[in-house]
């Protein structure tokens, strides 16, 4: 038998077993979408009460992940390219959220902001983090600049980590192998007693991967694989002072070793790698009255990047070590039914330490929102946010989303907002461009659509169009300086629908823009299309399939050619299925990836990966 009538025998053997079970199979009980509450806001919302476009990945979506990055998962989702998603595992990732570039999107882990001083865009490294970690993902798109801050232009992503339960011990983990040699292990403690929580985790990955350069055309040569190995720590703790007072500490450890090439087409030397290292610590604090409370939230992090590189055959290496304070203040009051107060100040330190110097900056700012809802039809929310910078001053921005469900099933939305990014450190004090005249990047942008809701979430569909033009942007020429402007527009269509023991959902994503130089976009393609299909075909028994294409985009050629070379369109396809046992405590997982074994170039000369899977088990001992 062919390994397409083995396919065929296979589909048709799993789609009479699901069809078998329709009758008896349950739904499980979930909260409705429009019922779940957004922490990303500071104001603990209902997605029913914001005109602001959220995506919520789930908890349950998160379980069913186990073979995927965080990359992998975000790459997933309506309006975001992560470059580097789709390459070597290992190898460096930028978020392109919207058509923005890198540097554009901020990272929250528990609503508090993320950021690398260290790096020339202040990114945080989604390598950092996996998937065995989350509890779930909130993404708010569009410019948040006025509740947080710098770097909020194109979107932001917070990361809700795991935390302890009401009482009693659970170990949890997961331990999984697959193509590369690759090799995972989670194992993690959680529980709680009066008063007191804790979820403590620890993860160690290991891949042989691939090689990140990819084989110039005609050559023989044999390139090296890049693999990693990396160890990660998270724990959480909270503690229950009174009914009023409660203290969440954290801390969280990582380490990574990772194999790299030269460049583009260029192996480099064997002994090439990245280290990366992170450490951060805090707490969140809350001290809550009748209608309203006060949050506190604390971080320290600091991150390097120690790279032994080559060039041109000979060595190269740099360190980057950088440290981020953060303090956060707010104050939430209900003023009634329908209106809610947010008021707040934070303070961000950056220090960024180099072999000749440590030069720090600092932001302070002041912010404030009004939430109106309920009101009959009506929401709305408006906000203002005061910056002061040591280096370049002052700014301010504003925010304003109206919302209208005219009638039960039928939402409209719209948002007008400015948006800023800071100058980062390199580009401020680095020994590459340095330019201390540098001014904020600014955003003004404008978002509208509807959402559509029938038969109680059993269909929905979400239209949504967006335009952000971009001041004062700041580009390499021979040094960084800011440029005169970048324009971005786009829409996104996302339908979902669930009946039976199926769920469907889907997205349609188109953004056009230029980089002031370009009237194109390096990485992001135009047109981006996935497809998501899972069913319960038993009690015991989940599969999912999905689908993704990347259109044509364009991209920088780093060798001897002069003009951007644009890339043909790819698709991947994937599939998933985990099996039940022992009362769901015990699962049995398998994720291939790349089914189709497509070939193709994310990033000119950099390698992709062919048919790959990864297939393990999952445990939860009460």
């Amino acid at each position: 038998m062919n390994k397409k009538s083995m396919l065929t025998v296979a589909g048709l053997g799993l789609a009479q077993l699901m069809i078998s079970q329709l009758a008896n199979a349950q739904n499980q009980d979930s909260l409705q979408l429009k019922d779940v509450v957004i922490s990303a806001t500071k104001n603990d919302q209902k997605q029913s009460q914001t005109g602001k476009v959220v995506t919520i990945i789930s908890r349950e979506v998160l379980e069913r992940s186990n073979g995927k990055s965080l990359p992998d998962l975000l790459n997933e989702q309506a309006g975001i390219i992560i470059s580097g998603g789709n390459s070597n595992q290992g190898k460096d990732k930028s978020i392109f959220f919207r058509g923005s570039g890198s540097g554009y999107t901020l990272v929250l882990i528990d609503g508090i902001v993320q950021n690398d001083p260290a790096s020339v865009s202040g990114t945080f490294d989604l390598r950092l983090f996996t998937i065995d970690q989350i509890d779930h993902i909130e993404i708010l798109k569009g410019g948040q600049s006025t509740i947080y801050g710098s770097d909020a232009v194109a979107g932001v992503i917070n990361i809700v980590t795991k935390k302890g339960g009401p009482k009693g011990n659970t170990i949890y983990g997961v331990a999984s192998a697959g193509t590369y040699e690759t090799y995972k292990g989670t194992i993690g403690l959680n529980g709680g007693v009066e008063g007191f929580s804790y979820n403590i985790n620890y993860t160690h990955f290991k891949t042989d991967g691939i090689s990140e350069a990819a084989n110039p055309a005609g050559s023989t040569a044999a390139f090296d694989k890049d693999g990693f190995k990396t160890d990660g720590l998270n724990a959480n703790f909270g503690i229950k002072l009174d009914k009023h007072f409660s203290v969440n500490p954290f801390l969280r450890y990582f380490y990574g070793d990772y194999k790299i090439d030269e460049g583009a087409f260029t192996d480099g030397l064997p002994s090439n790698n990245s280290i990366l290292k992170q450490f951060s610590a805090g707490f969140n604090s809350e001290y809550k009255f009748n209608t309203g409370k006060i949050t506190l939230n604390y971080s320290h992090e600091s991150n390097s990047n120690d790279v032994n590189s080559s060039y041109a055959g000979f060595e190269s290496k740099f360190l980057n070590f950088g440290k981020l304070n953060v303090v956060d203040l707010f104050y939430n009051q209900k003023l009634g039914n329908k209106l809610d107060l947010l008021v707040g100040i934070d303070n961000r330190k950056m220090k960024l330490i180099t072999d000749t110097k440590n030069p720090t900056t600092n932001i302070f700012a002041a912010y404030g929102s009004l939430f109106l809802h309920d009101l009959s039809v009506f929401n709305l929310e408006v906000g203002g946010r005061y910056n002061k910078h040591d280096q370049y001053g002052e700014n301010y921005t504003y925010s304003v989303t109206p919302s209208i469900n005219i009638i039960k099933e039928v939402k409209l939305f719209g948002t007008v907002s400015t948006a800023f990014k800071i100058p980062t450190l390199n580009m401020l004090f680095g020994q590459y461009g340095a330019n201390l005249d540098l001014k904020p990047e600014k955003s003004q942008n404008y978002e509208a659509g509807v959402n559509l809701n029938i038969a109680d979430e059993a269909f929905t569909l979400r239209v949504a169009a967006f335009k952000r033009d971009l001041t004062d942007a700041i580009v390499y020429t021979t040094g960084y300086i800011n440029q005169a402007s970048q324009k971005f527009k786009g829409f996104e269509v996302e339908p979902a629908a669930k009946f039976s023991v199926f769920n469907i959902n889907g997205y349609y994503a188109y953004v056009e823009g230029n980089t002031g130089t370009t009237n194109y976009l390096i990485r992001r393609p135009k047109h981006t299309f996935g497809l998501n299909a899972g069913a319960q075909a038993t009690k015991n028994l989940y599969v999912s399939a999905n689908f993704r294409y990347f259109g044509n985009r364009y991209d920088t050629y780093f060798t001897t050619k002069s003009i951007d070379e644009l890339l043909p369109s790819y698709k991947l396809l994937s599939a998933y299925a985990e099996y039940a046992l022992a009362k769901k405590r015990v699962k049995i997982f398998f994720d291939a990836k790349n089914i189709l074994n497509e070939k193709y170039s994310e990033i000119i000369g950099y390698s992709t990966p062919g048919f790959n899977f990864n297939t393990g088990v999952i445990f939860n001992i009460h």
